[in-house]
């Protein structure tokens, strides 16, 4: 089963090299080689941070950004085409679909939101949240960003 395998693999490497094609490479992007950006108050109530953003390359669509958010900061409501994953990493924070009830998020938790469902996420009042953000572009659209989410809308959002 081993040779079998291994001549699979030799066959697929030489089918590779004579169509001419050029072989990939991984690309590592070392921590702290990107400045870190403020997020722009027309899609984020508070101090927000983005980190890290990275985008897929030759025709892939992932791209995504750790995002840390301070106490009380937020997004404003958004849809994504092809919906969004979330990897919550430190602190405590919220995600809410619009029109359904406000779910606490803590380090560990992954959130699937799909595809054009309106929601927002963001810290707790009290403590600061950093997730990874991730989601493919449609037609080059990531996210469509809509209104703000308001502080009553925030603080009654249970």
């Amino acid at each position: 089963m081993k040779t079998l395998a291994i001549a699979a693999l030799s066959l697929s490497l030489s089918a590779f090299e004579s169509e001419g094609a050029q072989p990939m490479n991984i690309t590592v992007t070392p921590a702290g080689s990107q400045p870190s950006a403020v997020g722009p108050a027309e899609y984020f109530t508070g101090k927000v941070r983005v980190d890290a953003p990275f985008k897929g390359s030759d025709g892939a669509r992932i791209g995504g950004a750790t995002v840390t958010f301070d106490p009380g900061a937020r997004t404003a409501w958004h849809t994504h085409p092809l919906g969004q994953t979330l990897i919550v990493t430190a602190g405590a924070g919220y995600v809410q679909q619009e029109g359904q009830v406000r779910q606490s998020i803590r380090p560990g938790d992954t959130v699937w939101i799909p595809p054009k469902v309106k929601h927002w996420h963001g810290a707790t009042p009290d403590t600061g949240m950093s997730h990874i953000a991730i989601a493919e572009a449609l037609d080059g659209n990531v996210v469509e960003w809509l209104e703000q989410v308001t502080d009553e809308d925030y603080g009654q959002a249970q």
